[in-house]
């Protein structure tokens, strides 16, 4: 994962070994370049994290290159969300960055979700 940030989340869903920070992390398993490895965990720490975005807390999703697994979290979060499922991937390489979401597998992932 990247360098810890200074300021603290309310929760981290962390996308990648590393170090964590003392504040509340969900580790999602989630290989660099694939999808997650148990897609039902992943959906359930994705609801999770909209769900308290929504209550307020400040809520950090992070990879090792904040990229691939952070933009199709990013991308999944505006599914579950209402977004198309077509139009997340877009949408999250024009506000987050340009090559978020890295591989096929990944944008189809994204793809699949139902809001």
């Amino acid at each position: 994962m990247a360098d810890l940030p200074d300021e603290p989340a309310d929760l981290l869903l962390a996308l990648a070994d590393g170090p964590l920070p003392n504040w509340e992390v969900r580790r999602i398993d989630w290989p660099d370049f694939r999808v997650p490895a148990d897609r039902a965990d992943a959906i359930a720490a994705l609801r999770e994290a909209l769900r308290r975005a929504r209550a307020g807390d400040r809520v950090e999703v992070a990879c090792r290159g904040g990229r691939g697994r952070t933009g199709t979290a990013l991308a999944a979060l505006a599914v579950l969300d209402g977004m198309d499922p077509a139009a997340a991937v877009p949408w999250v390489r024009r506000v987050y960055h340009r090559r978020a979401v890295e591989t096929l597998g990944q944008k189809r992932w994204v793809r699949s979700l139902s809001p």
